[in-house]
C-alpha cells in the first residue's frame, strides 16, 4: 500500500468505499497481504469492522481469503485477465447495444458530456505522461463514460454484474508499473465509442468495444 497515514475516523460504508477504491487503483500491490491491526489503526476502528469489510470486498472478487493466512489483493494471472477481458467485452457490447436501443436524447446528453470529461482528463495525461496525478478523477470519469454507455439498457442485473466484472478487470490490469493502465489510443477508441453509439449503429459501437479491450486478451 502507497500510505499508511491515519485518516480521520469513518463508519463502515465509508471504510468500503475508500478500501475498494484503493483495490482499483492500484493502492495496493496484487497479492499484498492486508493485515486487519494495520488497517484497524488507519481507519480508527474494530478488527472486527475490518474484518467484516474485508469479507465483502471477497465477494466481489477484489480481495482473496484464505483459512490461517488471512486477507490478500487478488493477484493476477493470464488467464484470468483473459477470462475478464472477454467477459467484460461481452457484457459492455450487449449493455450498449440495449441503450442503443431504448435510450432517449437525455441518455445521448448524458453519455456526451462524460465522454467530454473524460477526453479532457485523457488530454491532459498524453500532455504530461503520468496518470497519477488525476488518478481518482481519471478512474472516476473511465468508469462514468463506459456506465453511462450501458445505462440505458433497462436490465439492473447486466448493469449489476457488469459493475463487478469492470473492478475485478480494472484490478487486474492497473499497476503503477503499467502506467495504471493508460494508454495513448484510449482516446480516439473512446471517441470512436461514442461517435458509435450516438449514431445508433449497434455493428460498429459492438466492433469498437471490442477493439479497446482486446489488447488485453492473451492469445
Amino acid at each position: 500500500m502507497t500510505t499508511t497515514a491515519t485518516v480521520p475516523k469513518m463508519d463502515t460504508p465509508a471504510i468500503y468505499d475508500d478500501l475498494h477504491r484503493k483495490l482499483v487503483t492500484a493502492q495496493f500491490d496484487h497479492g499484498e497481504k492486508l493485515k486487519s491491526e494495520e488497517l484497524r489503526h488507519t481507519y480508527g476502528c474494530s478488527a472486527n469492522t475490518i474484518r467484516e469489510v474485508l469479507f465483502r470486498l471477497s465477494t466481489v472478487g477484489l480481495v482473496a481469503f484464505e483459512e490461517q493466512r488471512g486477507f490478500r489483493a487478488r493477484r493476477t494471472s493470464r488467464e484470468r485477465q483473459h477470462d475478464l477481458t472477454q467477459f467484460r467485452i461481452l457484457l459492455e457490447q450487449e449493455g450498449a447495444s440495449l441503450s442503443m436501443k431504448h435510450g432517449d436524447i437525455e441518455w445521448e446528453a448524458r453519455l456526451s458530456a462524460a465522454h467530454h470529461k473524460l477526453s479532457h482528463i485523457e488530454g491532459e495525461v498524453r500532455r504530461t505522461g503520468s496518470v497519477e496525478h488525476v488518478l481518482p478523477l481519471w478512474s472516476n470519469a473511465e468508469w462514468e463514460f463506459h456506465d453511462t454507455l450501458i445505462s440505458a439498457c433497462n436490465s439492473p442485473l447486466l448493469r449489476e454484474t457488469y459493475k463487478t466484472i469492470y473492478d475485478q478487470f480494472r484490478q487486474q490490469l492497473v499497476s503503477r508499473a503499467s502506467n495504471y493502465g493508460y494508454y495513448v489510443d484510449n482516446i480516439e477508441e473512446h471517441r470512436a465509442i461514442l461517435e458509435a453509439a450516438l449514431a445508433r449503429d449497434e455493428a460498429l459501437c459492438r466492433q469498437h468495444i471490442h477493439d479497446h479491450l482486446a489488447r488485453n486478451m492473451i492469445s
